[in-house]
């Protein structure tokens, strides 16, 4: 089974949703699941250099003050809470994530993804790391086990933009207007951080079909002999 993921670093609710859906594979006992995490930007025009803190944004999107907005994401953080996620949003530094999304990208090709996805949504939302900063996410990389000399060189290039515009490209595609985002298989999708039991129905669902599947292609024996 393949699940493929798009979410963005900066989504306190693709953190909340992989786990989740971690949790859901573990109860689940499958051993054959590969997740794929897809990039998405939910601000593709934010700043290269924060100008805002995040509880300010807040207040300028929904015309709130800055108290009413750090009361907003309290819930948010009670809610990471119970999935084991000590979120500190008071020191999250709002960036870009493009370059986050790229650096991604080269993790995925050293079989690093899911490491460095950890390790980059801690530093977000639990370490109030800027990730549009090369030194950070050099550091990052290194710490999960990429060479940091090779993750200087890459992004100090351009080299991953095509993929990761790709991956935004597919997510429009296929009616992606917000994250997380999970397809399943290619058949089915979960939008939101849903549930744990959501994932599971949905991992049930295919592994019975996977098992018709198998019994249909097997050799039978009917009234005219066996095949």
């Amino acid at each position: 089974m393949k699940v493929e993921v798009w979410s963005d670093y900066a989504c306190p609710f693709c953190y909340i949703g992989k786990k989740r859906l971690e949790k859901a594979i573990e109860a689940n006992g499958m051993k054959n699941v590969e997740v794929e995490f897809k990039s998405f930007e939910l601000d593709p025009n934010a700043p290269a250099e924060p100008t805002m803190g995040l509880y300010e944004i807040l207040a300028s999107k929904y015309g709130t003050t800055v108290e009413e907005a750090r009361n907003m994401s309290q819930g948010i953080v009670e809610s990471a809470k119970a999935d084991g996620l000590m979120y500190e949003m008071d020191r999250v530094v709002p960036a870009n994530t493009f370059e986050a999304h790229r650096l991604t990208q080269l993790a995925k090709k050293h079989g690093k993804m899911d490491e460095i996805s950890e390790a980059l949504f801690q530093s977000y939302f639990m370490k109030g790391e800027n990730l549009n900063d090369s030194s950070v996410l050099t550091r990052v990389a290194q710490e999960v086990g990429l060479d940091s000399d090779m993750v200087q060189s890459f992004l100090a290039s351009d080299t991953s933009t095509t993929e990761v515009r790709e991956e935004e490209d597919m997510a429009r595609e296929l009616g992606v207007t917000g994250v997380p985002f999970f397809v399943f298989d290619r058949k089915y999708a979960i939008s939101g951080a849903q549930p744990v039991e959501a994932f599971t129905q949905v991992m049930d669902r295919i592994q019975a079909e996977q098992k018709i599947e198998v019994v249909a292609d097997g050799d039978a024996c009917g009234v005219d002999g066996c095949n």
